[in-house]
């Protein structure tokens, strides 16, 4: 129907349709996908698959505006974790714009026991959304427990950070994202962009010092190399979050990332954490699928 004939139908003006749509756009009740695949983005899904060892592949279409990319992998993301979710599962959740972005496209559902983990530490200044915030918003969503990593994402110092590794609490995090059926991870890249930057958790002159020791970005905010290994760097003594190796052990990791400044943070993510599967842009993946 129009919105003409529907404030017909239920005695409101156009106007109050028009807002009530958007809404329920806005928060997740109303949601339009396009469900055809571009044929080149599905040959990249394929190559990506082989080339990786991915169970599955999942690439969007370039849009005109590159700034939608976080947004759309996001809207996939939430789509996809709402058809993989079961019963009795333990998710755990990275943070970010791009997994930020998919919470409105997770189906709403009654309690089944899950339970949504998340992965690091918070923030104490934020202009959208904190970790813990999201992975409560997503616990919401799904009408599942949640628990949170009650402590700053980077401790002032390495004795700081070890002795808040040591509350009962946190180490019961830790323990939990040890044994994950499902983790859901992004990357981050270390351009004027990055959040590190536009949050300022990091001054210039350690991002300056981390690209000196060869970082090209983070995964769960610890600083990794090209080739996925995590530099040795006093900021990465610091970070309160799950290790990466422990997310490994997850049944299943989904790794949503994309945007050409991320290829190199997202071919080194693919070789530290070997993730089932991959939503990203179709730049990123024909720059993935080459090598």
């Amino acid at each position: 129907m129009t919105q003409d004939e529907v404030a017909d139908i239920v005695g409101l003006s156009r106007t109050r349709v028009l807002r009530i749509l958007a809404a329920a756009r806005n928060d997740g009740t109303v949601q339009i996908r396009v469900t055809s695949r571009v044929s080149q983005c599905v040959e990249l899904e394929r190559r990506l698959e082989e080339r990786w060892g991915l169970q599955r592949a999942i690439v969007i279409p370039r849009p005109k505006d590159q700034s939608m990319i976080p947004k759309i992998i996001g809207r996939e993301l939430g789509s996809f974790l709402s058809q993989s979710v079961g019963p009795d599962m333990s998710i755990g959740l990275g943070w970010g714009g791009t997994l930020t972005a998919g919470v409105t496209a997770i189906e709403p559902r009654s309690e089944n026991g899950l339970k949504v983990i998340s992965l690091l530490g918070g923030l104490t200044k934020v202009s959208v959304v904190n970790p813990s915030e999201f992975a409560w918003r997503v616990a919401d969503r799904l009408s599942a427990e949640c628990y949170l990593m009650a402590a700053p994402v980077y401790a002032p110092d390495e004795a700081t950070r070890d002795a808040l590794l040591a509350h009962s609490g946190i180490a019961e995090v830790l323990h939990r994202a040890g044994r994950l059926d499902l983790a859901i991870l992004s990357v981050g890249d270390l351009t004027p962009h990055s959040i590190f930057v536009r949050y300022g958790l990091l001054s210039a002159e350690e991002i300056a010092s981390l690209e000196q020791a060869g970082a090209v970005g983070d995964v769960l905010c610890r600083f990794v190399n090209a080739e996925g290994e995590i530099v040795d760097h006093p900021v990465n003594r610091r970070v309160l979050a799950a290790h990466p190796d422990d997310i490994r052990a997850a049944r299943r990791t989904v790794l949503a990332s994309g945007g050409w400044q991320k290829v190199t943070i997202i071919r080194a993510a693919l070789k530290m954490l070997s993730p089932s599967v991959l939503i990203t842009d179709e730049t990123v993946a024909e720059r993935l699928a080459a090598g």
